[in-house]
C-alpha cells in the first residue's frame, strides 16, 4: 500500500499505539490490513531540534512484539553473517542503505546524521524494527534485511492484530 497522508485519527492512534504522544510525523507509511497506522514516517529532524534517523517507525504494537521476540531469538547473529559473507546481500543492503538516506534527505538534510541511516545499514545488523519499517514501507526487494525479518516473523501484516 502506497504512503498516505497523516489524519488527526492516524495521530490519535499512533499516540494509542506507542503510548506517547506522536512525533513529527509527516506520512503513514504502511497501513494494517484494517487500515490503522503499522509504519509511520518520521521528519529527520524533531520539532525540538534532536536528528532522528529512523525515517521509518514501526508503531503497531503486535508487530513491534513480534519483531521484539525475533531479535531475542538470536535472529540477527544470523542475519548480521549473511550481510557478512554473501555480496549480493551486502550490495542489495548497501543499495537499501543509500535509497533510505536520499529519501530521507529529500524531507531535510540533518548534518549530524549525515550517511546514518537507520537498522545498522549498511554494514550491521543492529535494530530489526527499524528494517522491519522499511521493508512495510518500500515493499518487499528494498531491504533483504527487513525482508528476511518480515518473512522469519510470527506476524503478518496480511492478518490485523489492531487492539
Amino acid at each position: 500500500m502506497p504512503e498516505s497522508v497523516v489524519t488527526a485519527e492516524d495521530i490519535s492512534e499512533v499516540t494509542r499505539q506507542l503510548g506517547r504522544p506522536a512525533r513529527d510525523i509527516v506520512a503513514i507509511a504502511s497501513r494494517c490490513v484494517c487500515g490503522r497506522p503499522l509504519v509511520v514516517k518520521t521528519r529527520p529532524r524533531l520539532e525540538n531540534g534532536t536528528p532522528f534517523p529512523t525515517l521509518y517507525y514501526l508503531t503497531q504494537p503486535a508487530a513491534t512484539a513480534a519483531v521484539s521476540t525475533l531479535e531475542a531469538s538470536g535472529y540477527m547473529v544470523e542475519l548480521q553473517e549473511l550481510v557478512q559473507q554473501d555480496e549480493a546481500v551486502s550490495a542489495q543492503y548497501l543499495a537499501a542503505h543509500k535509497q533510505y538516506l536520499t529519501e530521507r534527505e529529500a524531507i531535510e538534510v540533518v548534518d549530524e546524521i549525515t550517511d546514518f541511516s537507520a537498522g545498522g545499514m549498511p554494514t550491521r545488523v543492529k535494530c530489526l524494527h527499524a528494517l522491519v519499517g522499511h521493508a512495510l514501507a518500500k515493499g518487499k526487494g528494498v531491504n533483504p534485511i527487513g525482508d528476511l525479518a518480515l518473512e522469519a516473523l510470527e506476524w503478518s501484516p496480511e492478518v490485523c492484530k489492531c487492539v
